[in-house]
Order: C-alpha cells, then structure tokens, then sequence
C-alpha cells in the first residue's frame, strides 16, 4: 500500500496555543474577540457557514485550525466588488476558494438549464446568493482584493472541471477551471492531504505556485520537468510507430495493445470484464511517477469529439493512486499539469476529521434563519467515503475515489452521542446512517496488492468482481450497537442502498428492514432495459428482483407493511424511446407511480457526460472511424418525452404520449386496458393549452453528484439525500 504522511502528525503551527474557536471567524469583530489580528488561512465559500463535517468548508477549516493555523471563513459573499473579500483582511497563507456543496450552475439550474426556485445552502433557502462560475468569481475578487495572496481552488466545482470539460449550460468544451480563474493551485478530491502539505510548506516560507509535487492536485508549468517519460496514448486504429524491444508498458500507446494485459483495462475489446489476479503481478512495471501521460489538448478537444472521448477514457483509466500516473494537457502555450490523486485516508484519520470541535450548528450570524440543508442533515451521520460502484453518470469515483474510506466503531458511535447530548431538537432519531452509499461500510478488495494495480472503473458491473469482500457483519454489527446506545429510539437508514450487494448478505437485509426501515426504501435501478443500463454501468434487474424478494420476505417476518421506492432516470445516453416505453409499462405494471423524476444531467467530467456530447461509449476503446456510437436524447421535447414516460399518470403527459406511441406504431398501447399505458380521453382541464399544466421536476440539487465533497463534506445535503448522482 502506498505510504502517506499522516494528517495529525505534522508539527503544529505557533498559533495551536490559541486553541479551538467556537466558530470560526465571520467578522473582524470575531476575529478581535479570539485575540486575532490576521488570518493565516481565509476559506471563500458559496454556502452558508455551517460548522459541521457535511460542509467542506467546516472540514478543512476545523482541520487547518487543529494544524495550529488561524482560518477565517467568507461564506457567501457580495461579489458585485472585492469589498467582501476584505472584510477579515489579507491571509497570511492563502485564500481557499470554493463554490460550496454544489456546482454553481447546479445550484442554479435544472438540466434542462430551467431556473431553480431555492438553494438549500442558504439562509431561509433564497437564491441568487452566490454567482454562477462562482470558482471564477470568486478568485478574481481575491485577486483585486489581495494581488499579491496566492489562491488555492477546492470543492466539488473545481474538482470536476480540473481538466478541459464539457459543460452542458453552455453547450461547449470550457478550459480547465485553473486555467480560467488564474488561481495558482488547484486541489482535487479529499483535500486533507493536500491542504494541510500546502499550508504548512507555505508556513514555511514555500511559494504556493511553485509547489508541485504534492498528490491531488493541479497546477500549470511552461513546459514538461526533465527527467519525465511523456506517454501519449493514440486512438486504438490510428497508425503508430512499430513496437521495438526497449519500449516498455509506459510508453506503448494503446493501438499497440489490442489485447490488453489485466491490469491496463477495464474490458477487453469484445466488451467482456477483465479482473486482476495474481499472475498480473508478475509483470515488470517501471516506476510510474517517472511518466506523464499526455491527454489531448484543450485547442483538439474542444473542436474535436473523437479525442474528446479518448482523453475521458485516459483519464478515468488514471484514477487508482495505487498505479495512477501524472497527467498533463496543453492549453494554449501552457501545461495543466495533474498529479496522481490522492492516498485514501486510513481509518484513524478519518476518525481525527469527524472528531475535530465542530458546534454542529450554523453560524450564529444567521440568527432564526433556517437553512434547509442543515434541517436535512443535522441528525445523520456519515460512516465511510469513497464508492467502488463506478456508474457513468455519477462523479463519486472521481471525487472521492472508489477506495472506501471507513471510519471506526468508536469514533461513529461517540458522534451520535454527541448528536444525542448537544444538537438542539434532537428527538431520539438519527435520520440516516450512511454515505455515498449505505451498505460499502468496510467493503474492499481482498488483496490490496491486486487492488493497487487494477484499472476497473467499477468492483460491480458488470458482475461482483472475485476479489471484492462483500462482508457486511461489520456494518451488521455497528447497526445493532448504534440502536443498543442509550437515549437511542430509532436509526434510519436513508443513504442509497446498493442493492446487487445486499443480496449477497441476506442476514444484512433482514437487519434493515426489521430495526432501520421506516416505511419505504430508496434504492436506484436507473433503468429497467438492457441498452441504458450497460452505459450506466449498473446492473441488470435480477438483483433488483432478488432483492425485492428478500425485502417482502424479511418485511412479512417483522409484521411491517414497508415498501420499495425505486428511482429511475429518464434520457441518459443509450436511452431510446422504446427504452422508456418499455420502463413505463413495468412501472405500470408493479403499480408505481413517480411523483418526482430525474431527467439526466451531463454533470462536468463523468462519462455519462462524455457519451452525451461526443456520442461516443468511452466505455471501450475510441477509434476514428468505427467506435462504439451512443443515442442520447438531445432536444428538448424529446428529454420531456422520456420524462414524461416516467410520469405515465399523469393526465398533463397523456396528449405527448398518445402521439409518441402513435409515432412508434404502439397505439396499441392507448386504451383503458392494464396493460395499456394511457387512456384514449383527456380529463377536462388538463394537457396541452390547458391554463395551469403542471410540472414537476426534483428540488434543487436532486438530481446532481455535486452536493458532497470529501466524506459527507462538501457536496452532499445528507448521506441519504441523492443528490450524488449525475
């Protein structure tokens, strides 16, 4: 396993002695108050300032301050002047910029790019409290406040957008973030480590733009370093050089490998799973932090689909710190230079972050105000990082890596006593225990060394893979002794359930539905259909029906009358009209009816969003004239079509179906039969013209992966909200 420093063994910097503050600094006045006259460390957020491990800004804040550093906060900000920007004074260190919990423009917009009404990180949900692109505004309002202070990006809106990305609001490739703000370094993913290298070689009198050796971040340089093997991978049917004797694994481009060894890979050419195993290991492999692998520059990708998809494939292939290698892109007469990402936090780490001096409340500036994304999370609690499941439409492997990243028994069970002992209205109910998922607690590969040479996107799809442990008695057990605490009534479980492993624990789901289920379960098929399903990288419904099985049968036993709520997706690449047809008849049929509906949303960096703009499946290797090519539903009426599919029952969606299965020559499907989809008449009042057709679509950040940043920080409103998917 590869080595880290350890996050609470650094020497504290002078200020430690000053001890904890009960919040961290908002004001000059505060500031004065805790016998401060500057900050070494000032964080700009677009989120209110809440003091709780769900918040980004509260972990590194809390965690910079338990380094012995003096951290201010700028939670949202008047950006109209960088007025604001100098209300706490100029930073001894660095600004910390982030956009919040969310992307900015998917704070602001719907993936139909329609306004969104409220933002629950704000103070009595109100919009337009911070800018869109807020990354960029924000850093060019530190810049004309300080010039000279060096600016530091973080968060879930320069973590997704560290490369040349697509970006669905203004329907072009936009250059990296880095680039764009001129900030001079650009952390990405779970930022504990990083950050607390930063600051402390920046205490130490290091110029933050000349750091450039730490992992998980990005920066720019005129040129590749010297001493740098460059490996450029070609598209799989372009002519390339002829393979010679010296070329080593590094520097093969990818047309070379047409049969690909297994640990490069995630599926061969045919489509078919290949898994690491020992034999795997054998294999030379050169020291890959002596290698930079080239992506397309951002001048190609942006005018040119094809390496578009070729540098997704790259790098999401550069993705496991155990053998990810550097990558770098051109952007105009500049290298954006991403390093490997970082080392997973061990277990006494993430156990010294959530037990940092959180209040565990919102700033006390905000008064009686109500913030509706601290009422949703105040009573959970969040148990691990990370997701190994690799969905296409989803940015936690990106973000958080797909290693879990667990905490221990002792560290989860002493924070719902303090939940019980110290958070006001709290009732006896702990809302959620969970995370990105609910059931990855302590879930990992059996073999670390096999795990630290494999390149599968996904430990699930499109099977369990043979090396996955699908134990789930260590979270059986951490169930029964969180519900056994005293003051203790109920502990729900709301995170989303990865069901195709539960199933491999029937004792786990006996568990959750009689003592952690109130009333219904989330879970998420996606789809029902074979075609979405497969560029989702989500399993077949089997599993589901597996599962639903044993969740009737368990339910039955507890004498409880408890339900299943599935969520779906409507328009994701590789979605036909006959696809969702063929979804809302077994809707239908199982008698459901969805009240809210995900259309899907190419969220920056994912290969969802790849499939979306380039039409092409970076799930397999990119050719130029004959690769994979992906559907997707790009107009606007027809995204209303596939949502309103989901929303058969709806006598407003009836008129546009009629006519699409007319269209389809499915009229056979009109009619008041079961087994017909939509009546032949039309309630008075209702569909096309009528004066208040109603719409629905899901709250403001619902159907995104951006609302959680680093464990339960950063980008996520609760573990068991699903605002984490794409």
């Amino acid at each position: 396993m590869l080595d880290a420093k350890n996050l609470f063994t650094y020497p504290k910097f002078w200020a430690k002695r000053l001890g904890p503050a009960p919040f961290l600094p908002m004001s000059r006045a505060e500031m004065t108050a805790l016998g401060w006259d500057t900050c070494d460390v000032i964080i700009v957020t677009g989120d209110a300032y809440i003091d709780h491990p769900s918040f980004g800004m509260a972990i590194i804040g809390r965690l910079l301050e338990a380094q012995g550093f003096r951290v201010g906060i700028i939670a949202q900000p008047d950006w109209t002047s960088a007025d604001a920007f100098r209300e706490l004074g100029k930073p001894n260190l660095f600004f910390g910029v982030t956009a919040g919990n969310m992307d900015s423009l998917v704070n602001h917009y719907t993936s139909d790019r329609r306004l969104r009404h409220n933002d629950s990180y704000t103070p009595d949900g109100a919009m337009g409290k911070r800018p869109d692109r807020a990354v960029l505004v924000y850093s060019q309002r530190c810049r004309e406040a300080f010039k000279e202070t060096p600016i530091v990006l973080g968060g879930i809106e320069a973590s997704l957008r560290r490369i040349a990305q697509y970006d669905h609001w203004s329907e072009k490739v936009r250059r990296s973030v880095l680039v764009d703000a001129k900030a001079d370094i650009l952390v990405y993913g779970n930022a504990e480590r990083a950050i607390c290298e930063i600051a402390h070689r920046a205490a130490a009198g290091e110029k933050v733009r000349e750091i450039h050796d730490i992992r998980g971040t990005a920066f720019i340089l005129d040129r590749v370093p010297d001493g740098f093997t460059v490996a450029a991978p070609d598209l799989v049917d372009e002519a390339v050089p002829e393979l010679t004797a010296d070329s080593g694994p590094w520097v093969v481009s990818e047309s070379l490998r047409r049969t690909p060894p297994p640990t490069e890979l995630d599926l061969d050419e045919n489509g078919e799973t290949v898994e690491p195993d020992a034999a795997a290991l054998a294999r030379a492999r050169p020291d890959p932090s002596a290698t930079v692998v080239r992506l397309p520059a951002f001048e190609q990708v942006k005018d040119d689909k094809i390496l578009y998809a070729h540098a997704s494939r790259i790098l999401h292939q550069e993705s496991n710190p155990g053998n990810a290698r550097p990558l770098v892109q051109r952007h105009g007469d500049k290298e954006l230079w991403l390093t490997a990402p970082p080392i997973p936090l061990e277990t006494p780490e993430m156990d010294g972050v959530y037990d940092l001096p959180y209040a565990r409340a919102q700033h006390p500036s905000y008064g009686d105000a109500k913030i509706p994304a601290w009422d949703m999370i105040r009573f959970s609690v969040n148990i691990m990082r990370g997701c190994f499941g690799g969905c296409s439409f989803c940015s936690i492997t990106e973000h958080e890596g797909r290693i879990i990243q667990s905490r221990s028994e002792t560290s989860i069970l002493r924070e719902i006593e303090e939940i019980r002992d110290k958070v006001d209205g709290f009732t006896g109910v702990i809302s959620d225990i969970g995370g990105p998922t609910a059931n990855m607690y302590r879930l990992a590969c059996k073999d670390k060394k096999i795990e630290a040479v494999c390149r599968r996107p996904s430990c699930v799809y499109p099977d369990i893979c043979k090396n996955l442990n699908t134990d789930h008695q260590p979270l059986i057990e951490l169930y029964r002794k969180a519900r056994a605490l005293k003051g203790i009534k109920k502990i729900h479980v709301a995170s989303g359930l990865r069901y195709d492993l539960a199933v491999k624990s029937p004792e786990y789901i006996k568990e959750l539905v009689t003592h952690h289920v109130g009333g219904y379960l989330k879970i998420a098929p996606e789809h029902t259909e074979a075609g979405p399903l497969a560029k989702m990288m989500k399993p077949g419904m089997g599993a589901y029906d597996r599962f639903k099985e044993l969740f009737d049968k368990y339910a039955k036993e507890a004498g409880k009358q408890y339900y299943l709520i599935p969520y779906f997706i409507a328009a994701h690449p590789g979605t036909t009209d006959e696809d969702m047809m063929n979804l809302a008849l077994w809707l239908k049929r199982n008698k459901f009816r969805a009240d809210q509906v995900q259309t899907f949303l190419p969220s920056p960096m994912s290969l969802s969003a790849t499939m979306f703009h380039t039409e092409q499946n970076p799930l397999r290797p990119i050719r130029r004239k004959d690769g994979e090519q992906v559907f997707s539903a790009r107009g606007l009426k027809q995204r209303r079509l596939h949502k309103a599919f989901l929303r058969y029952h709806d006598p407003e969606n009836w008129p546009t179906l009629r006519d699409a299965l007319k269209a389809m020559g499915r009229a056979d499907l009109i009619g008041p039969g079961a087994h017909q989809l939509v009546p032949a008449w039309q309630p008075p009042g209702t569909g096309k013209g009528a004066p208040s057709a109603r719409t629905t679509s899901r709250k403001p950040g619902g159907t995104t992966p951006f609302m959680q940043q680093p464990a339960k920080g950063a980008r996520k409103v609760g573990p068991g909200d699903r605002a984490r998917r794409g």
